[in-house]
Order: structure tokens, then sequence, then C-alpha cells
């Protein structure tokens, strides 16, 4: 019996904190070894010129939502996570959405029948709390954090997913006492309908008043509040999907006062910008870039780097949230084409996220190599319960590794992607550094591009507490 199943051999691993010529090797789903030469394995994959790096951990993708009356998501879990691997990521954390009225721990019942036996990597489950009855602040959601889910989402927007300030400081509060990591949406509801309804009036409907009626303002003012919010019940929280300067300087102050707030960004704010939207000719077209907070500018792309540089971003994820663009459930359904406020808000991205950041990041020299990891992988496993299972290359993890092509120049562009969407947004984009390989605890579930993993090869993930949402010590009320 040999004393590995696979050896990697001859690959540069990276880390969050190293770089370093080594073999890995792998027993059982698990590395047991990085050393400088490692034989005696059952199979030998040669990585001599690439890089060996964990497997994306990709903690913001919306899979399988309910669709609220409107079009459906593109993506189910199978396709989803067949283009999570296809992209060199191993470990996805969509949302389980409770709609108003219904039971926290029956949605999340419910959601895992659309995951069971059919995800190609591993997945966990954030909550999304829509109705923070007394049932689920004071019964559920205590005991869905104990059982693994330990992180939910709120939103400050959205008809159907709105929290008021005082529901918000009771959900706080409540992920105070059970020892939940909150992620916030931070735009402005009320704002953001007085804008809509005055670009309506106005006949301003193409899509590219999207951007228009959710300015950084909105933004702003909204992450200040759960900023605010978040002190006043001593809760550390994650500000999720900051587009651009104004919010990411109310995180940095909020930072540098000590308070435990976190920050998240994605490809669609350093590669896509509102004009996008403008399509041709102010035409439908702009719809396939209409998602919230929408793109910004080139200057705010100088701001996120800027954050990620400094330290205010501690994850890069695709907010991955995939439509249809033709056909009666696209983006150019019929509805869709009276107004932007009906067009379907978001676009995929779980594919392109890693080749993304190192095209803008490493390639044009703002961040290394290591960063790269730490902002795509290492970082979202010790934030979301899944360290020191996931998220490195060591004696111990489990062996999810991506190996990467630093040198392979690509365009990205649909016929290559393999979610369910029927376009991306990233058509065109010239990147160099590619996934040439995903191995998901041991098993080579993509090469080249082909997919060799099957559905039902991801497992379900339950996490641990977060250390980062342990609370800065102010008194208890």
């Amino acid at each position: 019996m040999s004393e590995y199943d696979l050896v990697i051999r001859g690959g540069t691993v990276v880390t969050a904190s190293d770089t370093l010529r080594a073999d890995v090797g792998i027993r059982d789903g698990r590395i047991i070894a990085v050393a400088e030469k490692l034989d005696d394995a059952d199979r030998i994959i040669d990585a001599t010129g690439l890089l060996v790096m964990p497997g994306g951990i990709d903690s913001h993708v919306h899979l399988a939502q309910p669709a609220f009356g409107g079009p459906a998501m593109a993506d189910g879990f199978e396709s989803g996570t067949r283009s999570a691997i296809a992209g060199g990521n191993t470990t996805v954390i969509p949302f389980a959405l409770q709609p108003r009225g219904a039971s926290l721990r029956t949605s999340v019942v419910d959601y895992h029948k659309e995951a069971d036996g059919k995800s190609y990597c591993d997945y966990g489950f954030h909550l999304i709390i829509s109705d923070p009855s007394p049932s689920v602040l004071g019964q559920e959601l205590p005991a869905l954090v104990d059982d693994g889910y330990s992180s939910f989402k709120v939103f400050m927007t959205y008809d159907d997913l709105v929290l008021n300030d005082r529901q918000l400081l009771e959900v706080f509060d409540c992920a105070r006492g059970c020892g939940a990591l909150v992620m916030v949406h931070c735009e402005g509801y009320d704002a953001i309908r007085f804008m809509a309804e005055r670009l309506e009036a106005a006949g301003k409907t193409a899509p590219y008043y999207h951007a228009v009626s959710r300015p950084q303002s909105v933004e702003r003012e909204a992450t200040h509040r759960a900023i605010s919010h978040a002190e006043l019940t001593d809760v550390p929280i994650m500000v999720v999907h900051v587009s651009g300067r104004e919010p990411m300087e109310q995180i940095r102050w909020a930072q540098q006062k000590g308070l435990k707030i976190y920050a998240e960004t994605c490809p669609q704010y350093v590669a896509l910008t509102a004009d996008d939207l403008k399509g041709l000719n102010m035409d439908e077209s702009g719809g396939k870039y209409v998602c919230s907070p929408p793109p910004r500018d080139h200057a705010s792309w100088d701001a996120i780097w800027e954050g990620i540089r400094t330290g205010v971003f501690q994850t890069f994820s695709s907010d991955h949230c995939p439509f249809f663009y033709e056909g009666e459930m696209g983006k150019l359904n019929p509805k869709a084409r009276t107004s932007f406020r009906w067009v379907p808000n978001g676009i995929p991205g779980v594919e392109t996220r890693l080749q993304i950041l190192y095209q803008k990041g490493v390639v044009e020299g703002r961040i290394t190599v290591n960063e790269f990891v730490a902002l795509t992988s290492t970082n979202h496993a010790k934030i979301y319960g899944l360290y020191p299972k996931k998220g490195s290359i060591a004696p111990g993890f489990d062996a999810d590794i991506v190996l990467w092509d630093p040198n392979r120049k690509e365009t990205i562009r649909q016929e290559l992607m393999h979610h369910g969407a029927d376009y991306t947004p990233y058509e065109g984009l010239e990147v160099t550094g590619w996934p040439v390989m995903t191995v998901l605890r041991g098993k080579v579930v993509m090469q080249d591009g082909e997919i060799l993993g099957e559905p039902g090869d991801g497992g379900f993930l339950k996490r641990s507490l977060s250390p980062y949402a342990v609370p800065n010590g102010a008194p208890a009320l």
C-alpha cells in the first residue's frame, strides 16, 4: 500500500503567508505532508511551472433562491457548483432565505432539499433573516447557530427583505447572544424608492438608471447606520459587496475607532462601471450588468484597491447571483422592458472571481500572490468558521487545491463558462492566470476546463462559531 493516494509534485506552494517549492502529499482526502520531495504515491501529478494554492472559497453566492414571483435564478446547486469548481473554487457558502412569515428552520430544511446530492463542491449555508419574529430570535436562530449555521445576512433594502432600524437592533442583539456573525447589505431603502419613483416619473427607465437610483450616498448612509447599530449593540458585522470610496471610508473610520467591522468587495467593483449599464444607445442590453450596489466608476476602482491594500477589506467574493439575459425568464422579460426596477437584480461571477482578482491584483502589481490567497480563500475560512479544515495547504487540512497557471492568457467569454446563465458580464476581459486543475478533498474534479467530478461530490459543512464574531466586550444590557 502506498504512503500517499496522491502527490502533487514540483509546483510552487502558495499560502496566505508563505511561498515555497514543495510537494504535497494527500491521503484519505486530507493533506498529510508538505515536503521538498515526496514519493510512494498511487498517483503523481506534475505541477512544474504551476502555483499550488488552496481551493477558492466563495463565501457570497446565491443559488436556487426563491424568486418571489419574478424570474427564477439561472443556477441551482448543480450548475452553480459546477461553475465554481471550473473556476478553481472548492467551497461555496450560499444563503438559505427565510420568506416573510415562514419558519426559519423550515426554510433551512427546504434549502437542503435543493442542495442534497447535487453539489460538485463543498458548501455551507448562511441564513437570511427577513422576519425576525420573537420565535425566530428567541428559539430558531440560536438553535440553528448551534447546529452549524454560524452566520446570517440582513438587508437594509428590497421590499421582501428590508428590516427597519428596530428590527436590525433586535437581530444584532440576538447575534451577540448566540455568537453569530452578521452580514449586512447596506443600501437605504427609502432613498432608493424615492429616487426610483422620481426617475420613472421623468421617463428615465432604461437599465442605466438603476445605478442612478442607487448612488453611493445611499450606500454610505446605510453603511454608517449599520455601523452605528453594531457599535450600540457591541456586535461585529461584515459589510458585504462594498462598491466605492464613500462606504469604504465609513468602514475604515469604524475600524480605526476599534470597532469590529469587516468588509467584502467583489469583481464588479474593479472590472465594471456604471457606463456598462448604458448598453448600446441606452437599450436593454445594459440590463446584463444590473446588480446592487451597482458598479460605479474608475475612481471607485481606485478606492477599492486602496481599501484592499490597506486592509479595510478581508474578503473578495463574487456575489454570484445569476439570471438569464434572453427570454421570458431573463433580464429581457416583458416587465423588465418597462423599467429598470423590474430587471432581475444580479450577475453571474463565481467562475471568474479568481481570474479577475489575479489579473487586476497580482499581474498588475497591486497585491502579492499571498494576499490573493488570503482574499480568495484563507480569510473566508477563518471568518466563517471553516479554519483550520479549509483555507490553507498544510498537514491536517482538507486536500482542497487549485493548480494555477500564472502564465496562461485567456479572454473571458461565455463559451468557456459552466454556469447556467446565458452570458457573462465580463465577456472580452483579457486575463493572465487561469485554473488548470481543481482538487476537492483529494479528488481531481476539474482538469483543463473539463469537469471530472460529479454531483454529490460536495458535502454540507457544519461551521464553527467565528472567532471574528466575538464582541469587543462592552457590557451586555
